[in-house]
């Protein structure tokens, strides 16, 4: 068994970045609620604790407090920001109201190294997200490092291994903030880096059957890498238990459907369902414009499409589903955490109590990346596991406004063009994700000495490690040139292509 890490969440939006974090410096990491017993980290034989950030404040009576006796086991503590605020007030220090909120950049000067600090220099940009700081601190702490409006932003008790910081290391926007991680990790911890994604994979199989024991599963198969990987895994671990199930929902890329029929039954053996429900989709979507309200729409006819199929499965307890982290924190609150809705994901968060199904998500704890290395672990062809992200709603938030089937056709088109270009040209494998999306704007052109008036294609492609963050990719000129010619030249009904230079954030990657 690998060595554990445990970070308790608080609710956090960065808790699983954590978590991430450690595992880049090829530690196992496992995420807790914050209540976890201290005996229950014990029997886990976890050699290290993290106390993730949060919301809350530790001046609040009801505000999420950690079993007190995590501070005896023996192992090394490291709180950051909220976790830090929690040292200091359990273990008999004085935290108040800051005066000066510090939200965003700020600039650590070091004052003692340590341990925690080692190999660092003396000044550090970093990136703080707190409203209560740290005044008066507990027997046996010393401050070792401060910022402009905190006197102890890092703080030590080097005799019992217990260490806070009011920075958040975990983001890339605090310079080398990796690096007191793996300090904590390694000079602390005595972590010996030795963790893999095999290591994970073969965890991951033992809670599947864990979980599911005998029992069948169901799981909504996409074709896109998440089901594909979360197919492989739950394959793996059950075999025949498990049956799949494709929704041609009338929103898919060109010949999605054939592709996925091939590998899953043809290649992999698979127990593959296939239903073919386009046009009920799009006659529930007949008229709809808003985004989020196309969404519901989709997950509802998706889960009746659902409980139609798996009639001719029989009897199954657990529905399984590719959810990944990033999902989750944009859709709902975690731990507590109330951060505001950005966009629903229909494939997060309960089910219909009538379905009587268990929910299986067991990739919900990684990032894309991480996603990827699992499907290269299980045997995946690159190709299927480097596919470009697709959303579950598929091109129906990839059509602006009402979805009608002339869009779609036009959209399919342009899309098949884009990656054809982009997997020709070699930019594919360098970029997140591309795609194309429909715009139900007309313009006037000219064409063969005749006025137009066509719609528009807004052309998308993204550089991203996680989908938490991205940027527009500069691709070049001449590819560019040549991905708008061919659209405008092949796709009848288009007569203007553009290119979305936006970031996330403000922007999300989708449009909708």
């Amino acid at each position: 068994m690998s060595q554990t890490i445990a970070v308790l969440d608080f609710g956090s939006q960065y808790t699983q970045v954590i978590a991430r974090r450690i595992r880049e410096c090829s530690v196992y990491s496992k995420i807790y609620p914050f209540a976890t017993k201290a005996e229950k980290l014990k029997k886990d034989g976890v050699v290290g604790i993290i106390l993730s950030g949060g919301p809350s404040s530790v001046l609040l009576k009801d505000s999420p407090r950690p079993d007190p006796a995590i501070f005896k086991l023996g192992v090394p503590v490291l709180g950051i920001c909220y976790g830090l605020q929690l040292i200091g007030h359990m273990l008999g220090g004085k935290v108040e109201k800051s005066t000066h909120r510090e939200f965003g950049k700020g600039m650590l000067s070091v004052k003692k190294k340590g341990k925690l600090l080692a190999g660092l220099p003396k000044q550090l940009k970093v990136w703080n997200s707190h409203g209560d700081r740290v005044i008066e601190l507990p027997k046996g702490f010393e401050g070792i490092a401060s910022t402009e409006n905190s006197s102890v932003a890092v703080v030590q008790d080097a005799k019992r291994h217990i260490y806070g910081m009011q920075f958040h290391p975990e983001v890339v926007h605090s310079e080398r903030g990796i690096e007191v991680i793996k300090n904590f990790l390694v000079g602390i911890c005595k972590c010996k880096g030795d963790w893999q994604m095999s290591d994970y994979v073969d965890q991951a199989v033992q809670n599947i059957r864990d979980t599911v024991g005998d029992k069948r599963v169901i799981l909504g198969l996409s074709g896109g890498v998440d089901s594909s990987v979360a197919a492989a895994l739950i394959h793996k671990a059950i075999g025949d238990q498990l049956t799949c199930v494709f929704v041609d929902n009338g929103l898919l890329r060109k010949n999605e459907r054939q592709k996925v029929e091939q590998i899953f039954r043809e290649n992999f053996h698979i127990d593959l369902r296939v239903a073919k429900s386009g046009p009920r989709f799009l006659k529930a979507l007949k008229g709809v414009t808003d985004p989020e309200k196309k969404r519901k729409i989709i997950g509802r006819e998706f889960v009746k499409v659902f409980e139609e199929t798996i009639k001719s499965v029989g009897h199954a307890d657990y529905l399984a589903q590719g959810t990944l982290y990033p999902d989750v924190i944009e859709s709902v609150a975690i731990g507590g955490n109330p951060a505001a809705l950005i966009k629903s994901h229909h494939n997060v968060g309960g089910l219909p109590k009538r379905m009587k199904l268990k929910l299986l998500e067991p990739l919900r704890e990684l990032f894309k990346d991480e996603v990827r290395a699992l499907g290269e672990e299980l045997g995946l062809t690159r190709e299927m596991v480097w596919r470009h992200p697709f959303p579950g709603p598929g091109l129906g938030v990839r059509v602006i406004g009402e979805i009608k089937q002339k869009y779609l056709k036009i959209l399919r088109e342009a899309d098949h063009i884009l990656l054809e270009e982009m997997k020709r040209s070699g930019y594919y494998d360098k970029v997140w994700q591309a795609f194309c999306v429909f715009l139900p704007v007309q313009t006037v052109g000219v064409m063969g000495d005749e006025r137009t008036y066509d719609y528009v294609i807004a052309v998308r492609v993204v550089e991203s490690l996680d989908a938490m963050t991205a940027d527009w990719a500069h691709i070049p000129h001449s590819i560019l040139q040549t991905i708008s010619t061919r659209i405008i030249n092949e796709v009848s009904g288009v007569n203007r292509v553009v290119l979305d230079i936006s970031s996330k954030p403000p922007s999300t990657i989708e449009w909708e």
